[in-house]
């Protein structure tokens, strides 16, 4: 019965206390749109420090990631549409950098759209895009090529796993490469709280509905008949850990049902679906991360604001 992964963790989810989704699966065209739409929001301010941090620095961080040798491959997790990477790619382009861009994906839509802008807006650049899982990819890339590799995740992606889960995602990635390779990851800083919950609780409700496509995607996929009306989105906030967490709250009883996975939920008044975390760093944390996955801290670059941090790491 339970034939997808997005069916089992599905099932396994809405059948735990306290209940939770997986944020990927947020990630279908609907998805994908309104997560551009939130980093379009002024009050997101991941979008602009990040933006920010790699125009002003663009040279000096294609200083570090060039081999006038071989050239390099270019690799970013997670690329969605790749308009803060555009940045690097256009100043490779217009250097004749020997560099193959490779971004992986979950989202079909967002590799399809992605592709297809490179080639008409920086069409000298080479361009291979995959969908898949992270790993999965990355062990197919690192068997088939032999060039230096940089590996990217922006967005602070990382930010979706809680610390023992990104030790070993680093440590993963750090499994993946040589000792010429790079790894590139965005954190974002620790900062005031309030600065931080209005990213995540915008008063015109794109957060709110980013979060309620998993209801919609359940119920278009899976034959769930979840009113989306029924829940509210609520964004809180720990300073002392630094983790953001955002839940789905069940306004009233009720019952849902999920006819391809035979699932009857019940909700007490209340209740919560947890759906994502957005981990917040301090330098401290960043090298106890780095340390602890066997890699070693390059440099950092940072926003004016110093609200958000790009850190430059190689294999010990």
């Amino acid at each position: 019965m339970l034939n997808t992964a997005f069916k089992k963790e599905v099932f396994d989810g809405l059948s735990a206390y306290p209940k939770y989704l997986s944020s990927k699966y947020i990630y279908d065209a609907k998805g994908d749109k309104l997560f551009q739409d939130i980093m379009a929001m002024p009050s997101y301010y991941l979008t602009n420090s990040e933006f920010e941090i790699l125009s002003i620095n663009t040279k000096q961080i294609i200083r570090y990631f060039e081999d006038s040798q071989t050239g390099f491959d270019l690799i970013e997790l997670g690329a969605g549409d790749g308009e803060k990477t555009k940045v690097l790619l256009r100043y490779l382009a217009e250097n004749k950098s020997k560099v193959t861009y490779k971004p992986i994906d979950i989202s079909q839509h967002a590799i399809d759209g992605l592709t297809q802008t490179l080639a008409t807006e920086i069409p000298s650049i080479d361009v291979v895009a995959e969908k898949g899982e992270y790993f999965e990819v990355l062990s197919k890339i690192k068997n088939n090529s032999k060039r230096k590799k940089v590996i990217m995740v922006l967005g602070s992606n990382i930010g979706n796993l809680l610390h023992p889960r990104a030790i070993s995602f680093l440590s993963q990635l750090k499994e993946g490469m040589t000792k010429e390779d790079l790894l590139f990851v965005g954190f974002d800083q620790k900062k005031d709280p309030q600065d931080i919950l209005d990213a995540y609780n915008d008063p015109e409700g794109i957060t709110a509905a980013f979060n309620k496509n998993l209801l919609v995607r359940i119920n278009r996929e899976l034959e769930g008949n979840f009113d989306t009306s029924k829940f509210i989105h609520r964004e809180v906030y720990d300073p002392e850990t630094g983790t953001a967490k955002s839940f789905l709250v069940a306004k009233e009883a009720q019952t849902v049902s999920i006819k391809n996975i035979a699932l009857n939920i019940s909700f007490e008044p209340w209740e919560t679906i947890h759906t994502e975390i957005s981990q917040k760093y301090d330098a401290k944390t960043v090298a106890w991360l780095a340390a602890a996955a066997g890699l070693e801290i390059v440099t950092s670059f940072t926003d004016s604001n110093n609200y958000y941090k790009n850190y430059l790491f190689r294999t010990k």
